[in-house]
């Protein structure tokens, strides 16, 4: 995941350590800029001379990266003391103020080695942080997928529950409807019986009057 914003913090902490890095080395070189060591330059093998001027004789040469001890400067040239101890003159411009490569190289081994060391490190704790938030992702996930699962089991609850009720509501109408009519027919029964009493009662009292005349 080159882009993802996980991996972000974890970019700037190691641009940090390299400027962090940088920083050191940078220190570390002023700090022999102010003291007389010197190293001859990389970029060649230089003679050195009995005297500060090109006319004294030639004595020696000194390698690139040689470490050696300025002891004063006069003109373009610098009075230096090498490692076994003998003053020469060398033009000031074949010296420089850091080590030399072959010297820097097992140091800065040594600084890429705790560097990589340090990004590794970086490196499998983003790794176990990521896993972790992946293993939430997942929990998470697989219980969003149990909770639709559980959801769609009770809808369809839902709906059966509701077809049934509109079955029932539909059984109570059609048994409502027969309860009526019945209600109707035997109301309407009670009311022809009634009409029937109320026509014949008046006619039987009218013939038991006429009889009673006859005694």
């Amino acid at each position: 995941m080159p882009n993802s914003p996980l991996l972000r913090p974890r970019n700037r902490l190691v641009i940090g350590l390299i400027a962090t890095l940088i920083g050191l080395s940078g220190t570390v070189q002023a700090e022999e800029t102010t003291s007389n060591e010197r190293w001859v330059s990389d970029s060649l093998t230089t003679y050195v001379r009995s005297g500060p001027t090109d006319g004294h004789r030639i004595v020696g040469n000194l390698k690139s990266g040689q470490k050696v001890t300025l002891l004063g400067t006069q003109g373009n040239y610098s009075q230096v003391r090498g490692e076994a101890g003998d003053t020469v003159w060398i033009p000031s411009n074949d010296l420089q103020s850091v080590p030399g490569q072959a010297e820097r190289l097992p140091q800065l081994t040594e600084q890429v080695t705790q560097l990589g060391d340090k990004l590794k490190t970086i490196d499998d704790s983003w790794k176990s942080r990521v896993q972790g938030m992946q293993e939430t992702l997942d929990s998470r996930k697989t219980l969003i997928d149990e909770l639709e699962a559980r959801n769609k089991a009770l809808t369809a609850e839902l709906s059966d529950t509701q077809s049934d009720l509109r079955s029932t509501q539909a059984r109570l109408g059609d048994e409502n409807k027969q309860v009526l009519m019945r209600y109707m027919v035997y109301g309407g029964g009670i009311a022809g019986a009634g009409l029937l009493v109320g026509l014949i009662l008046p006619a039987l009292t009218r013939g038991r009057k006429r009889n009673d005349r006859w005694f």
